[in-house]
C-alpha cells in the first residue's frame, strides 16, 4: 500500500532532471517540451490511481476510457481537491499537441509558445519550474487522499 504512485514518483525525477540538468546546459524548447510531455504522464498516473481509489470506495461506479470522462470522474468524486490540477492537465496537453515555436534557444531565457484553443501558452524555465512543484504537490496531496502518504522505510 505504500507504493500507490510510483510510477507518478518516477516521472516526477525524469522531469526534476531534465529541469536541472538538461535545461541548464543545453536550454532548448525540445528539452521544455519533454518536461511538459513528463508532466502529463505523471498527472495521467495520479489520475488513474485517484479513479481506482474512487471505485474502490465506490464514488463512481466505473472508470472510463476517454480522458475528457475520467477528468469530469475525478471532478465527481473529489471535487475542487482535483479541479485546478484537472485544468492544468489539459491545458498541457492542449499545449503539448499543438504547433510550437521557439524562441532565445540556448539562452537562459529559452521560450515555447504555443498556440491552444485557449489562447497562447508559453513555458520559460521558471514556468517550468513553477508547473513542475504544483504536480509534485498534487502528488503528495494524492498520496494523502489515498492514504498511502506514509514515508517508506529505507
Amino acid at each position: 500500500m505504500k507504493v500507490f504512485l510510483e510510477e507518478a514518483r518516477e516521472e516526477l525525477k525524469r522531469a526534476d532532471h531534465l529541469i536541472y540538468v538538461s535545461l541548464k546546459y543545453t536550454r532548448t524548447v525540445d528539452v521544455i517540451k519533454s518536461v511538459i510531455d513528463r508532466l502529463i504522464s505523471c498527472i495521467d498516473f495520479v489520475i488513474d490511481k485517484l479513479l481506482d481509489h474512487a471505485i474502490d470506495k465506490k464514488l463512481i461506479s466505473e472508470k472510463p476510457a476517454n480522458i475528457g470522462l475520467k477528468s469530469n470522474a475525478l471532478k465527481k468524486a473529489y471535487g475542487d481537491v482535483v479541479a485546478e490540477m484537472v485544468s492544468l492537465y489539459t491545458l498541457l496537453r492542449k499545449a503539448s499537441r499543438a504547433e510550437y515555436k521557439k524562441s532565445s534557444e540556448y539562452r537562459r531565457h529559452v521560450t515555447m509558445t504555443a498556440m491552444t484553443d485557449e489562447g497562447i501558452f508559453t513555458m520559460d524555465i521558471d514556468k517550468a519550474k513553477e508547473l513542475f512543484f504544483k504536480v509534485k504537490q498534487f502528488v503528495e496531496d494524492a498520496e494523502k487522499l489515498i492514504g498511502g502518504g506514509e514515508e517508506e522505510e529505507s
